[in-house]
Formats: structure tokens, C-alpha cells, sequence
């Protein structure tokens, strides 16, 4: 996948950015992030106390609350990265490898 970045001679890719190169910052919130994913998070409902850790701590918009039930996992936005079975307290997250 190519990202493009407006550049002040035309478009640059990543890859011909300098080592100092300043992006523009944002989230997977508008991009599919899934095809970037080695393991993705499983959850067990059973495990789940709704305590909303991993909702709290995931870097990405890819924890999705309900009121009334218990999280969901957004799988078009999670990057993959653990962060939230690393903080769940009940380890009702697991991550597994993407087939």
C-alpha cells in the first residue's frame, strides 16, 4: 500500500521522505487498517467485566462500546498491536495470529 504525501515539488511517497519529515498525524478512523494486522484480538464476553480498559488504553477507534453489553472489537480498524490484552485485567482478550 502506497501512502501519498503532498510534497512542496509534487507527491512523495514514504519512502522518499527524509528522516525528518513531518506528516500530517491522524487515525486508522479513515483508512481499512486491517490488511496491516499479524494477530488480531479475540474476546471471551464470558471473561469480559466491561471495565473498559481496553477501550480506554487502544491507540486506535477500534474498541467500540454499548451501552447495556459488552465491547466489541472493530476489526476494519484494529491495527493489531496487543495493547489490549496487555491491559485487560481479566485477560478476556487474546490475540491470535491472522490467518
Amino acid at each position: 500500500m502506497e501512502v501519498w504525501l503532498r510534497g512542496g515539488e509534487g507527491w512523495l511517497s514514504w519512502r522518499e521522505l527524509g528522516e525528518a519529515a513531518v506528516v500530517k498525524g491522524g487515525t486508522s478512523v479513515a483508512y481499512d487498517t486491517r490488511g496491516w494486522r499479524v494477530s488480531r484480538p479475540v474476546l471471551d464476553e464470558a471473561k469480559c467485566t466491561n471495565c473498559l480498559l481496553c477501550w480506554i488504553y487502544c491507540p486506535e477507534p477500534a474498541i467500540l462500546r454499548h451501552e447495556g453489553s459488552k465491547v466489541t472489537i472493530d476489526y476494519a480498524h484494529c491495527k493489531g498491536c496487543g495493547i489490549c490484552e496487555v491491559e485487560c485485567p481479566t485477560k478476556a482478550i487474546t490475540m491470535v495470529k491472522e490467518k
